[in-house]
């Protein structure tokens, strides 16, 4: 198979070759990459500190505390480079990216936190600059963060009225190209004067149009509209080199960001692109594919299993199937997650259960078998699952699932409950009980406080993101961003925003003072393990990856500062200064 990506640094060789005074002896074994003079944070307990790392190829030749000694392996082409104490960690592991739409918040309309003309007219100039003329302009999602700013916490001030666009706000930055807008509610869309006139709508007035006092339609459509049909039914679909761009602007992204795999939500469409994308030498980050729960009996029909690549069908260490991901609830953002008592803002409402569909003949509330099928199904085809619960009730159900699959005689390795955004206190101790690995979203608390406790209260807020509470009952923690977030809200991708949020429990703006339930708060050292050797026991391949380890393959990330001595409420000024991905260079810092 090809390499997995082009090289992207050149080699060179750094003046320390005369370190001591004296002149290069080349090693008679020599290495590709030499890092030292550094402060290496191993994630090894019998060896956690070290000052250099030397890299063979793609694998780490050797972890040592001297610099001298990482020298000796030095060789006329290797890569030599002098840290300056710099702080360096196994590179990061994202254990949940929804791919396929993150190079659409880079590539295409991101209006989430726009809720003014100004803000809606600057998002559309930045993005016709990136395509070519006649492409449509789609996605939006305007107005999430209307109520309170990116940031923000719930004292934040409300705005009365909500903002809605029209299309001349827009028409004149966007002459080239049809657009349709969505309310990040999915409630209103706005389409400009060319994506009107394309479906023959320029002077109609269709219920659901929005019109002007003189009775010309605003560009606003209602949700259900004909108008809406008939627009989406002449929207011409994003062209397949369009979508590989957005990939490669997502896979910067990542690199910049010195994540080095991620556990992906995969799409069958998508999985094509990361084969040709790998094919081209551009894939600069492992990926670890969870296709749906759904799917399990047709891929291991198929001779698919964990482990292999969804081309050649072998064991590949850069694009292959993991777990199968399912659902159980919806999210606490369109008050759709499962909780045992209603939410306090609407009385009447429990959440809802995602894996039945309303016209699904055995749909009943509270019945589990379907899941049940579904999930021995993909154990059948060699599959484990990874199940999305975030009320209480839903992480409650998914726990009893997998204890009656224990019962059974399941080994539950491997097994995750995702998100766990809100658990009750009996249920704590159940994961390391059953050793079923929670995976959770750090981020997603200094975003979700801003509306948290008036959708549940206090009390049940108290178990949510509780990530030292599962420590206590020696829970294993895998850390995920689930980039680039939902309708309701955008999540970073970046490490330093999930350790500062676990670590400081603040938003953004370090807010409330001390933190959301403090006694959550977690040790810098917890949060970066969940962030590197947990993610890789989690995908089966702790053995391989995810520490700083002689006969481990060299995926590596450098840090401008070390996160276990400066103040806490410095981590939001990290930079990422290397990404080392298969012994590789894939982003330095400045060129």
């Amino acid at each position: 198979m090809p390499r997995p990506f082009a090289l992207l640094s050149a080699l060179a060789l750094a003046s320390s070759a005369t370190l001591g005074g004296c002149g290069p002896r080349w090693s008679d074994n020599p290495a590709d990459l030499i890092l030292y003079n550094a402060e290496v944070y191993t994630m090894e307990e019998d060896h956690p500190w070290a000052r250099a790392v030397v890299v063979t190829g793609n694998t780490i030749t050797a972890v040592l505390d001297d610099d001298r000694k990482a020298l000796a392996y030095r060789g006329p082409q290797t890569e030599v480079i002098d840290l300056e104490g710099k702080f360096v960690v196994p590179g990061f592991i994202d254990a949940h990216v929804h791919f396929n739409r993150a190079g659409s918040l880079i590539n295409d309309a991101n209006l989430m936190a726009v809720a003014d003309n100004e803000g809606l007219v600057r998002e559309m100039k930045r993005v016709t600059a990136l395509l070519e003329p006649g492409e449509w302009i789609t996605g939006g999602l305007w107005g999430a963060y209307e109520q309170w700013a990116l940031g923000a916490d719930q004292a934040g001030e409300k705005k009365a009225a909500r903002w809605e666009p029209d299309r001349w706000v827009i028409d004149e930055v966007t002459r080239e190209h049809p657009c349709l807008l969505s309310s990040f509610d999915g409630q209103l869309f706005l389409a400009n004067t060319l994506a009107l006139r394309a479906a023959g709508l320029e002077n109609a007035r269709l219920p659901g149009m929005r019109l002007a006092a003189d009775g010309s339609p605003t560009g606003l459509i209602e949700r259900g509209s004909p108008a809406l049909q008939r627009i989406r039914a002449v929207q011409k679909p994003k062209s397949h080199e369009r979508l590989l761009n957005e990939n490669r602007a997502a896979l910067k992204a990542l690199r910049e960001a010195g994540i080095v795999e991620i556990h992906d939500i995969a799409t069958p469409d998508q999985t094509a692109r990361f084969v040709e994308l790998q094919r081209n030498g551009e894939l600069t980050v492992r990926v670890w594919l969870r296709p749906d729960l759904s799917l399990g009996a047709e891929l291991g029909a198929q001779g698919f299993r964990m482990g292999l690549h969804p081309e050649t069908k072998q064991p590949d260490p850069f694009l292959r199937y993991g777990a199968l991901k399912g659902y159980i609830d919806g999210i606490m953002g369109t008050h759709g997650a499962l909780f045992f008592e209603p939410y306090d803002d609407q009385p009447d409402n429990y959440g809802r259960y995602r894996h039945h569909t309303s016209d699904d003949p055995e749909f009943k509330v509270g019945n589990m078998e379907k899941m049940y099928r579904l999930i021995r199904a993909g154990l059948d085809a060699g599959f484990v699952p990874n199940v999305h619960a975030i009320g209480d009730k839903g992480v409650a159900l998914m726990l009893d699932l997998y204890e009656r699959l224990k019962n059974e005689g399941v080994d539950l390795t491997g097994f995750r409950v995702i998100h766990n955004q809100v658990v009750r206190p009996s249920d704590f101790p159940r994961f390391q009980q059953l050793g079923v690995i929670a995976e959770v979203n750090p981020y997603h608390l200094s975003d979700d406080m801003r509306w948290m406790e008036e959708r549940i209260g206090k009390e049940r807020s108290r178990g949510a993101y509780a990530f030292a509470s599962m420590l206590k009952y020696g829970t294993m923690l895998s850390f995920g961003s689930d980039w680039p977030g939902t309708t309701a809200a955008q999540y970073h991708m970046h490490p330093k925003y999930l350790i500062h949020a676990a670590v400081n429990r603040t938003t953004l703006n370090h807010t409330p003072p001390g933190g959301w339930f403090p006694e959550e708060k977690i040790s810098v050292h917890e949060a970066l393990k969940a962030y590197t050797i947990n993610n890789a026991i989690a995908a089966f391949e702790g053995d391989q990856r995810g520490s700083l380890k002689a006969g481990k393959l060299a995926d590596i990330t450098v840090l401008d500062r070390n996160l276990l001595k400066i103040d806490p409420q410095e981590i939001l000024q990290t930079e990422v200064e290397m990404t080392i991905v298969d012994g590789r260079i894939v982003f330095r810092r400045g060129g």
